[in-house]
């Protein structure tokens, strides 16, 4: 006879361990959503896109599926964020990702392989890592910090570093110009 004792099936219940004031706003957004805290909790675990919807919830899934635990957020820009597209115009996304998913063509090439579409509209990714935090930011994170909406974040890091942008432009430090109608960005020393 064998001395190893098989364990039982798991019960489905476990405890999560949280603090007071997470767990106070997350019965307060139970309460308001007329669920029990372990229903709204279950429902969000297993939809982690908060305040999203409509064609947004696509875009941020596809990225979960494709990158999941190294997807750091996902923020819209450009002239649909403006409210100014016009026919023919695309929704630019910037995908930001942890620095150990290289930035390469196959990864375009993988995500172009089922082209994503938004209210008619073809979607635009821009794949990045987040940039060093004094280092200067590129274009693309500055025309996403000054009109991008935010679709998904795993933490406030992407939201922080927008703000961290926006105030580097108001300073002066970042100036936008114009060549044959295209933006562009430069340091102002």
């Amino acid at each position: 006879m064998s001395d190893i004792i098989a364990s039982p099936r798991p019960s489905g219940r476990f405890v999560l361990r949280i603090s007071p004031g997470l767990h106070a706003a997350l019965r307060e957004a139970a309460r308001e959503a007329g669920l029990s805290l372990n229903d709204y909790c279950a429902r969000k675990l297993a939809h982690p896109v908060v305040g999203v919807t409509g064609p947004a919830v696509d875009v941020v899934l596809r990225a979960l599926e494709r990158f999941g635990a190294a997807l750091v957020g996902i923020v819209a820009f450009g002239s649909w964020a403006r409210e100014e597209a016009a026919d023919g115009s695309d929704v630019d996304l910037l995908v930001v990702v942890d620095d150990e998913v290289p930035i390469v063509r196959d990864l375009y090439r993988a995500w172009d392989e089922a082209p994503l579409e938004w209210d008619g509209r073809p979607v635009e990714v821009h794949f990045v890592h987040d940039p060093e935090p004094d280092g200067p930011p590129t274009g693309l994170w500055a025309e996403a910090a000054l009109d991008g909406v935010v679709l998904f974040e795993r933490d406030l890091s992407l939201s922080r570093r927008l703000a961290n942008v926006r105030r580097r432009i108001v300073a002066g430090e970042l100036a936008r110009r114009r060549v044959h109608g295209q933006p562009y960005w430069v340091g102002v020393t």
